[in-house]
């Protein structure tokens, strides 16, 4: 702060000036600056600090998941304080659970022609080639289940600078009616909004945590009650299942829920007529919602994700366990990528410090941030043993989402979207609707 004409102290310090009677107190909204005293409530009304009107999409825990929380466990042990025979008894009940599940992923590299340029342009770094060749291949998949069409709404989950939403845009630049959310809670820095020139498309940013998103309210959805399509590249553990819940739950009820009116009261002897012209009229109002297209999400971060929202409770408590074990198994998930390169992750280009998807949160960690981990577990697993445990825990974790989706009608599957050298974190997460409402692909 830069002090008045005449004066020799900014505001914040002005009482230590000479002749100046006024007393600075601390904010009540945030202690960390001060203010005048006399001027506490004009201050009140303009303090950044102060909280701002909630959106209307704003619904406190809408998507949430459990609410009991006497079901979350308390804190417990870190795992390098297990001794050898319970780190041995987690080790054999994730095998239990895992045997018999689909471990080994079916590999589907694609590109998309939007991307051609850009991934042959000289300048491209080896990082932002890399995020290139993610894009291109999450597009392409997206292309194949037949999602890039108009009349649709993607909302990117964890949206960072809007990159992905970008590149839909370009490939859909001949399409009409189309529209884009890009669900972020943090302010964004070197955000690509400002390339999106087509007037046929609308893009709106929601700055909100999913947690929270209710998609119904959002006055663009409520509108034009357009199918959605749920996309996301490298959406951090529990914002995966938050997204989840928000798409399959939250706004899939909402929709469900507008299009249900009351049957008219009928004589006993018409009950199943009504019964069968009820059993079709919701048939067909179901068909005419189609909330959900369809959804698109490269995962990320196994380790930071939590049972209070995890969508896979029941699969978990289906093969015996519970969330004790979910906890040890989201943090040995990260042993599958965490420091288990060669050569120390080099600095950040430019590109990847701007970029918020960036992979360098989990699976690009430098070597020697593992080396503490490797001492303690020195003499009970091997290096490779602890990359395959950590493979199994992000497998288990994950079947239990397809589990989930598939017991509310989606036809899901996980498979590897790109090349372990262009990214750890190479599993795309697809869902539509099932019986697919979608034709399938003929070649």
């Amino acid at each position: 702060m830069i002090p008045a004409p005449g004066r020799r102290f900014c505001g914040e310090h002005g009482q230590q000036e000479e002749g100046n009677d006024r007393k600075r107190i601390p904010c009540p909204l945030d202690p960390k600056h001060t203010v005048y005293e006399d001027q506490l409530q004009k201050h009140l009304k303009k303090c950044n600090s102060r909280e701002k009107p909630k959106p209307v999409y704003f619904v406190q825990d809408i998507n949430a998941g459990l609410k009991d929380v006497a079901e979350i466990p308390e804190k417990q042990v870190p795992i390098s304080s297990l001794s050898k025979e319970e780190l041995e008894n987690l080790i054999i009940k994730l095998k239990k659970a895992s045997n018999g599940l689909e471990l080994h992923l079916k590999e589907q590299i694609l590109s998309h022609q939007a991307l051609q340029e850009a991934l042959n342009d000289p300048k491209n770094g080896e990082s932002a080639f890399k995020h290139l060749k993610q894009q291109a291949s999450i597009l392409g998949n997206m292309e194949k289940l037949h999602l890039l069409g108009p009349g649709r709404c993607f909302v990117e989950f964890g949206a960072g600078r809007g990159k992905l939403s970008h590149w839909v845009d370009v490939a859909l630049q001949n399409v009409e009616n189309v529209q884009f959310l890009l669900v972020e809670r943090a302010t964004t820095r070197f955000k690509v909004d400002g390339k999106h020139k087509r007037r046929d498309s609308v893009f709106e940013r929601l700055q909100v945590d999913i947690q929270h998103l209710c998609l119904n309210k959002v006055p663009i959805l409520e509108k034009k009650k357009l199918p959605v399509v749920g996309i996301g590249k490298h959406l951090c553990g529990a914002a995966t299942d938050l997204a989840l819940t928000c798409l399959v739950e939250s706004y899939t009820a909402c929709c469900d829920r507008e299009n249900e009116e009351p049957a008219p009261k009928r004589s006993r002897t018409d009950k199943t007529e009504v019964a069968s012209n009820n059993s079709a009229d919701n048939e067909s109002n179901k068909d005419d919602c189609k909330p959900v297209a369809g959804i698109v999400i490269a995962l990320c971060c196994h380790h930071k994700c939590d049972w209070m929202h995890y969508v896979g409770r029941e699969f978990f408590k289906s093969v015996g366990l519970g969330p004790v074990e979910f906890n040890y198994f989201q943090r040995m998930s990260s042993w599958a990528t965490c420091g288990m390169r060669e050569t120390t992750t080099k600095a950040s280009t430019s590109e990847e410090s701007e970029d918020h998807t960036d992979d360098t949160e989990e699976h690009e960690q430098t070597f020697s941030n593992t080396e503490n981990v490797s001492d303690t577990l020195q003499g009970i697993l091997t290096v490779e043993d602890r990359k395959e445990i950590g493979r199994l825990c992000k497998r288990l974790i994950d079947h239990g989402r397809i589990e989930y989706l598939q017991q509310r009608g989606y036809k899901a599957a996980l498979q590897y979207y790109t090349e372990s050298a262009v990214s750890l974190e190479n599993v795309l997460l697809t869902a539509v609707p099932s019986p697919s409402l979608i034709p399938e692909p003929t070649t």
